[in-house]
C-alpha cells in the first residue's frame, strides 16, 4: 500500500537510514536525520537542527530545490487535516516575521498527525 499510497499523494515513511544516505552531501557534522516523509517525489525531512523541503522538479526530477529551514526561525505553524469530502491535508509554516507562510499540501494524508507531533517537538525541545 506504500507505492499506492505515494502514487495518490498521501505522505509515507522513509527510513532515517536511507535519508541520511541520501542527504549526506549536505548535512552538517553532527546533524542527524530523526524522521523523514515521502509525498509523491517531494520529501519533508526533520533532522536534529532543521527541516528540509526537498523538491523534486521537473520531468525527470533530476532539478532538486532543498529549503533549509532552521528549527529557531519558524514562529507558527497550522496543520488542516483531511475531510470526508475534503481529501486535501494542509500544512502552513511561518518563517520569522514573514506574512505569507510556507504553503504544503498533503493529499489525504494519513500521516498528517505525525508530521505535526515531529514540527512541534522540534521546534519546543530548543533545537
Amino acid at each position: 500500500m506504500g507505492l499506492l499510497s505515494g502514487l495518490l499523494g498521501n505522505a509515507s515513511i522513509i527510513s532515517a537510514d536511507d535519508m541520511m544516505r541520501q542527504l549526506e552531501p549536505i548535512l552538517a557534522m553532527t546533524e542527524t536525520v530523526e524522521l523523514a516523509f515521502q509525498l509523491i517525489r517531494d520529501q519533508f525531512v526533520f533532522t536534529n537542527k532543521r527541516l528540509i523541503l526537498i523538491d523534486k522538479q521537473g520531468l525527470t526530477g533530476h532539478k532538486v530545490e532543498y529549503l533549509s529551514i532552521p528549527y529557531r526561525s519558524i514562529t507558527r505553524f497550522s496543520i488542516e487535516t483531511a475531510g470526508h469530502f475534503d481529501l486535501d491535508a494542509e500544512m502552513k509554516i511561518w518563517i520569522g516575521s514573514d506574512p505569507m507562510p510556507i504553503v504544503k499540501e498533503l493529499r489525504g494524508s494519513d500521516n498528517i498527525s505525525a508530521v505535526q507531533k515531529a514540527l512541534a517537538t522540534a521546534m519546543f525541545s530548543g533545537h
